[in-house]
């Protein structure tokens, strides 16, 4: 495939800002494997239509992972002097992270300072910094920090502090190497995710301020995901492709856009691929009507949207159903219908929806794919003491993170916790629905059942 030209990108609607963010290029050194990958992928960064207003990369810039200082020094002169010759960063600032082939002991931390002195490093060890550009806040946080533990943990007061004193910062990002999420179910404190309890903190601290998200990279895929209304999103295709499946993931970067429209703040990105080519994109926050307002859900009212309405990548699809409920007073570990997405022929429903587990937890199997096993999200644990009700939602351009759910117009969304590198947009829209009740599956055990519904389709090209 030839590399696009003259690529469009997304700028920032009134005031605001327009940005790009990649990570993990491993390279660093003449001649090897990344050295290529890496350059197809500043190629098509190369081919944008207009520079970003900065780039940050989020780590693993070079191979590193040696004893050999002046071999780290070497490899870093290759990045900055070869590779990243093509950027004017006086135009284009560039701004780092620290990475785990980058950091990783007192001797890579002292290369990584004195390879970085355009950076502020007016955070602990001068290894996490904070830029203000305006009305925008971007803080850069060392996730393998020594005095908290090394790889895999991250300094929180600091964050918090800084946070609090530039607390009138219209648009605060935050971004580091290590995701706090499992990204496409590669769970494991430390090596993969931040360390639960401190991952825990330092997302406490993003909510308590209003972090709109916090950009990281280190596992090898894209990814977007949301919790309690903040995004983490994954990006880490910058040049490592052997480690890539290549049916489920590709090499790329992220171009963003943060607007600014009046009392409310968003982010809009498109993932691009080496070839310039569009993959993956979103806008958020959403801005949905009230639950009071949808419609009632039927299953013949689902019939009124296409069979292909998930499948598009140029357009996204977002459903929304509110259930209310009320569960069975004994409790069962045996899964309990709240809706059902029929397929043909006896395969498993493409989509079920329902209740699962001693502890009555929401729980949603999608199954594209007839004679293969349906991949399996976890949502909250269900109150069994009184009638209540939830919301659902699935949005097409959001991968394994677009099933998502709330409590209710009042609360923020947070995605369904998985273990799968897909999500809804490989589903075809059934025509065939059914509520409380699936083939093959235990009917609902409660009354009052409920369901209302909203959707919406967005097109890419509207907001280019």
């Amino acid at each position: 495939m030839l590399l696009r030209s003259n690529i469009p990108i997304l700028k920032s609607r009134q005031k605001g800002h327009h940005f790009l963010v990649y990570g993990d290029s491993c390279s660093g050194i003449a001649g090897a494997k990344h050295e290529a990958t890496f350059r197809q992928v500043n190629a098509a960064i190369r081919a944008l239509a207009s520079p970003p207003d900065f780039i940050c990369f989020l780590g693993d810039e070079i191979m590193g992972l040696t004893t050999d200082a002046e071999q780290l020094r070497r490899q870093w002169r290759h990045f900055f002097r070869r590779e990243m010759s093509w950027l004017d960063r006086d135009l284009t600032p560039l701004y780092h992270s620290t990475g785990n082939h980058t950091v990783y002991d007192s001797a890579s931390e002292k290369v990584f300072r004195e390879v970085m002195p355009h950076l502020p490093g007016n955070g602990p060890g001068g290894l996490s910094y904070f830029v203000r550009r305006g009305d925008l806040l971007l803080v850069f946080v060392n996730t393998l920090d020594a005095s908290t533990g090394g790889e895999g943990t991250v300094e929180t007061k600091w964050l918090d502090e800084i946070l609090r004193q530039q607390r009138d910062a219209r648009h605060k990002l935050v971004f580091g190497h290590h995701p706090v999420w499992a990204v496409n179910g590669y769970a494991g404190d430390y090596q993969r995710v931040i360390e639960r309890e401190n991952g825990r903190r330092f997302w406490d601290v993003l909510l308590r301020h209003e972090v709109l998200a916090y950009f990281c990279s280190h596992i090898l895929a894209f990814d977007v995901q949301v919790q309690s209304g903040v995004l983490q999103v994954c990006t880490a295709g910058a040049g490592t492709a052997h480690r890539m499946p290549p049916e489920q993931e590709y090499l790329h970067f992220v171009q963003a856009a943060l607007d600014d429209n009046g009392d409310d703040t968003g982010l809009r990105y498109q993932t691009l691929d080496r070839h310039g080519e569009m993959r993956e994109w979103l806008s958020w926050p959403w801005q949905l009507p009230p639950a009071a307002s949808w419609a009632p859900f039927t299953p013949t009212a689902a019939k009124s949207l296409p069979a292909d309405c998930l499948q598009h990548s140029e357009t996204a699809s977002l459903v929304a159903w509110e259930i209310s409920l009320r569960l069975a007073p004994d409790t069962t570990a045996q899964p309990q219908t709240l809706l059902c997405a029929q397929a043909e022929g006896g395969a498993l429903p493409w989509l079920w929806l329902g209740i699962s587990g001693v502890d009555q937890r929401l729980t949603a199997l999608l199954s594209p794919q007839a004679n293969r096993s349906p991949h399996r999200w976890q949502g909250p644990a269900l109150p069994s003491d009184r009638q209540f009700s939830l919301q659902f939602a699935m949005h097409s351009g959001m991968g394994p993170g677009g099933l998502l759910w709330r409590w209710s117009d009042a609360h923020d969304w947070s995605s369904m916790m998985g273990a799968s590198p897909w999500g809804v947009e490989r589903l075809p829209w059934s025509s065939e629905w059914r509520i409380g009740e699936a083939a093959g599956q235990q009917a609902f055990r409660g009354c009052d059942l409920r369901l209302r519904w909203h959707h919406e389709r967005f097109d890419f090209a509207d907001w280019l």
